[in-house]
């Protein structure tokens, strides 16, 4: 399941950087989310034992690739919290993920729609960082949903958005279950 999760990963990542073609030059930034999930599958170290989610933090690195003048492909890519995860809880959460994105010229809106993928190792919900069960690997694919404003700056622009997702984590080792939750975004992007 592991090799499956990440093929599919990487032809869609493939895909997208084809779909971008030469159109333009990509640019780059990073955003940070913050929010809530339900998810009963995996320990979440800012909740107790037993709960089923909890809060949810993470800073990603982005690359934009124009398609047209409206379209990109924008590339994600979590930091925070797979070298947090792993440096203080020897655990693995990974989240990359691919969004085309639209925006209206007009209202200055960005509106996304993501496919990704979710990659767990460590704990199940009923752990706590002093009492945790056995390690486990989960993974499966991930969707979003989002949109944003687009905020005009010196060098760039920044975008508060909100985002919604979704994943259904599939193991072999434990019950399959899933993960739906609600982010607060704030981008950053480098040139126009």
């Amino acid at each position: 399941m592991k090799k499956n999760l990440i093929a599919v990963f990487f032809v869609l990542l493939a895909a997208g950087l084809v779909a971008a073609g030469e159109k333009a030059s990509p640019s780059f930034g990073f955003h940070a989310v913050g929010g809530g999930r339900y998810d009963d599958v995996r320990m979440c170290v800012g909740s107790p034992a037993g709960y089923k989610g909890g809060p949810i933090m993470d800073i990603y690195l982005d690359a934009v690739l124009p398609v047209n003048d409206s379209v990109s492909v924008v590339l994600n890519l979590p930091v925070m919290r797979p070298v947090l995860f792993g440096a203080a809880f020897k655990m693995l959460q990974f989240e990359p993920q691919m969004t085309v994105e639209y925006t209206s010229p007009e209202s200055g809106l960005a509106f996304g729609g993501g496919f990704g993928a979710v990659f767990h190792y460590g704990p199940d919900y009923k752990s706590s960082l002093d009492n945790r069960s056995s390690d486990f690997f989960a993974g499966g694919p991930l969707l979003s949903a989002s949109v944003g404003k687009i905020v005009p700056a010196k060098g760039g622009y920044w975008m508060p958005g909100i985002k919604v997702f979704y994943s259904p984590l599939l193991s072999s080792e434990v019950d399959s279950g899933q993960v739906l939750g609600f982010v607060l975004e704030l981008h950053y992007r480098f040139g126009k």
